[in-house]
């Protein structure tokens, strides 16, 4: 009797005296796999602090599903899928916390133990850090390499005249275009086409000057960018809509753009067309000097809540699963995105990856050449105002690029101002 009151007071107290910590991570299968034993192991060795799994919410966006829960009262302790000029929309209001100021050098050792210290700047805000960087995903070319040889390319197109050669070979609109040119007409669409290729043209150069938070794309680079994407769909070697999820497949384009998630899908989905890629940078304009590609990184981290009452229980989970590198391998197995590390090519516990998977690799090869979005906090209307300014006359041949240039950067300079 007295064993069993004792069983029933320590249970109550772990009841009553342990954390609940709320904890999301994106609405991804891939991921999901690789948080699921996690978040159980540490359960059952921290009855003190409990990490109450989800993932976010179903809603237009992630973006969305937070701001909604931050308004209502219910928001996570932490979160992953940020991204960073939604990190900076979430700093400036005070929702999340500097990691630096609130965990000082204990931060900076876990940066050091991941070897993130380069990485870790792309994300610096206003002298702090708000956003602990899991993965960054280069933007690279897949292209139908069998096709490609079959008419006469013994390589990959690299530049814009390139990818015109081949379009005057293959093209013959409505069943055939060269590449997929233009992604769709969402805000993140922009990142997946016209700010890639800006990188590509420009050598890294950011699209937005964050110190003088005005648009700077009206250049030589952009103007480029612009000329190639109307070129490509005034003369059909594009189209708008390609039918397909994923037009490779089917021959309806001979390149698109796509970041490593696509692989382990591809490979499942369409092992014959999986096994004839070329994996490349983007193309760049003619004149191009530079020895190596610049491209987007599609990179998101994690973030802490301010009103989180768990913060020191939070930082000890982060420690935990980022200084162990058997996670990142594990990462890297399920998910083929590269962690946000500056060793994926000499730690030998990835090398095995690398070796395996050559296009793994490439993206592997290209992160210390991708280049996160630029800092602003505006960031989903200033795309939104590149999709209606920019891409659409470019799509619909309603504007020449100069003019759809000037206009765009005009509408996004009112955002950010």
């Amino acid at each position: 009797m007295r064993r069993l009151l004792v069983f029933f007071i320590i249970f109550f107290a772990l009841a009553v005296f342990s954390a609940n910590i709320v904890f999301w991570t994106a609405p991804n299968p891939l991921q999901e796999q690789f948080w699921k034993p996690l978040i159980e192991e540490w359960n059952s060795n921290h009855p003190e602090a409990q990490i109450d799994w989800k993932t976010i919410p179903a809603a237009g966006s992630s973006e969305e599903a937070i701001l909604t829960a931050v308004a209502a009262g219910s928001a996570p302790d932490f979160c992953t899928n940020i991204f960073s000029g939604f990190a900076a929309q979430l700093a400036e209001q005070g929702i999340i916390v500097p990691l630096d100021e609130e965990y000082g050098e204990e931060f900076f050792k876990l940066v050091e133990i991941r070897k993130m210290k380069t990485i870790i700047e792309g994300w610096k805000l206003n002298e702090h850090y708000y956003v602990f960087p899991i993965y960054s995903n280069p933007i690279l070319m897949w292209w139908r390499k069998d096709k490609l040889q079959e008419l006469g390319f013994d390589k990959p197109p690299r530049t814009y005249s390139e990818i015109y050669e081949l379009a005057k070979k293959y093209a013959n609109p409505p069943e055939r275009y060269a590449m997929q040119v233009v992604q769709g007409r969402n805000w993140w669409d922009r990142w997946f086409d016209f700010i890639t290729y800006y990188y590509a043209a420009s050598g890294g150069k950011s699209y937005i000057d964050t110190k003088r938070y005005r648009a700077v794309f009206n250049d030589e680079y952009g103007k480029a960018v612009a000329e190639f994407i109307y070129t490509m769909f005034k003369n059909k070697w594009t189209a708008v809509e390609m039918g397909n999820q994923f037009s490779l497949s089917t021959g309806k384009a001979l390149g698109v753009l796509q970041g490593p998630w696509s692989i382990n899908w591809a490979k499942k989905t369409y092992p014959e067309v999986y096994k004839n890629l070329w994996i490349t940078p983007p193309p760049v304009p003619d004149d191009y000097q530079g020895e190596k590609i610049k491209t987007f990184a599609d990179t998101k981290g994690l973030v802490v809540f301010s009103t989180s009452k768990y913060k020191k229980e939070i930082f000890e989970f982060i420690k935990w699963v980022f200084s162990n590198p058997e996670n990142d391998a594990r990462w890297i197995e399920l998910t083929k995105m590269p962690p946000s590390r500056e060793d994926l090519g000499t730690n030998p516990l990835f090398k095995k990856y690398l070796d395996e998977d050559p296009y793994f690799a490439a993206y592997a090869k290209e992160v210390g050449n991708a280049i996160p979005p630029a800092l602003v906090t505006d960031t989903i209307d200033v795309q939104d105002a590149m999709t209606t300014y920019l891409i659409e006359p470019l799509m619909y041949l309603k504007s020449t690029p100069e003019e759809a240039l000037k206009k765009c950067v005009k509408e996004i300079n009112k955002i950010l101002y």
